[in-house]
């Protein structure tokens, strides 16, 4: 007996799992991913990192053939360091705040390959009454801002244009989660923080309304967030920068069309993330988002050429040593 069903059992349990195998793959929308990315956000779990949630949740990545981990970022600086050791193939990351820091020579070797925000948010953010509705108001001020963010690699071309005499701002460093509290506590006067935060601020302050005062009012050229990839993924594995780039971009987009939703599916990945924050920075970074992720060549030359002029980059970086132009989407 046992000649004679052993094989066959043996057949049979192969067909079994073959068929398993198939069913579980079908039932997830597509094959079992085979490359595993880590991907970090750009200021830990908020609505404008929101995407990258939606992507993972709506089975964008797995359909792309990616198992991705997405950690927590903390801004411009630390996000940048992650990527150069490493640790991370892919990183949401100020663009102006990465050129800034290419241009000085960090983190040199980094690329991107998408434009999330088509125009820096940077701004200055007050209460109203603080007596801070202009520009020169924040001098003799202590501002807020997270810990090496573009918000202090940018402010003294800001400064410069705005008339602002940066010598008599005082800086007080924080973690970005920190900040409105920061604000609404009266621990500063003010913080130079993202113009799409505001409705988390708002509420920080027990609906104390905001006075907003926007970097690109004089820096129309910046560029904001971008997703950004190592050379030793742009270069080594173009593939694979495509299949991610595609699949964010995909939940950017459903992000964009679906605010609510996006926020529910951040707030079940991160239970301590603020859904009305989140759906007020969805909202409001709308206008300067295409979800194509493109960007402009002569875009990024321009915005070359105003560091440069502003004293914050010396000359030579050039469109190429920042963008990676065969990834980028160009119209």
């Amino acid at each position: 007996m046992r000649r004679i069903w052993t094989p066959f059992a043996t057949i049979l349990a192969t067909a079994l799992l073959i068929s398993g195998c198939g069913d579980s793959a079908n039932s997830e929308g597509g094959s079992t991913p085979s490359d595993k990315v880590t991907y970090v956000t750009a200021f830990g779990a908020v609505g404008r990192d929101a995407f990258a949630w939606v992507a993972l949740e709506k089975g964008y990545f797995r359909e792309a053939g990616l198992d991705v981990t997405i950690q927590l970022g903390a801004a411009t600086g630390e996000n940048l360091k992650v990527l150069a050791a490493g640790r991370a193939q892919f990183a949401h990351v100020d663009l102006t705040g990465a050129w800034i820091l290419a241009g000085k020579g960090e983190s040199k070797d980094i690329r991107a390959i998408a434009a999330v925000h088509q125009q820096s948010l940077v701004s200055i953010v007050a209460l109203a009454g603080s007596g801070i509705a202009r520009p020169k108001d924040v001098e003799g001020r202590k501002l807020g801002a997270a810990t090496g963010s573009v918000n202090q690699l940018l402010f003294p071309a800001y400064a410069k244009l705005a008339g602002i005499d940066s010598t008599k701002v005082q800086w007080f460093n924080a973690q970005p989660a920190q900040l409105p509290t920061l604000l609404a506590s009266g621990r500063v006067d003010a913080l130079s923080t993202f113009l799409i935060g505001v409705k988390g601020i708002e509420k920080a302050a027990g609906g104390k309304k905001a006075v907003v005062q926007p970097y690109s009012e004089y820096l129309p050229e910046l560029f904001g967030n971008g997703i950004l990839a190592p050379v030793t993924i742009t270069r080594d594995r173009p593939d694979l920068a495509r299949r991610f780039r595609d699949a964010a971009l995909k939940g950017l987009q459903y992000t964009l069309d679906h605010p609510e939703e996006a926020a529910q599916i951040l707030k079940k990945a991160q239970p301590a993330a603020d859904v009305t924050a989140a759906v007020g920075e969805i909202t409001l970074m709308a206008p300067y988002v295409k979800a194509s992720g493109v960007i402009d060549r002569k875009r990024v030359t321009d915005a070359i050429a105003t560091l440069e002029r502003s004293g914050l980059i010396s000359p030579g970086l050039t469109p190429d040593s920042v963008v990676d132009f065969n990834l980028a989407p160009t119209g």
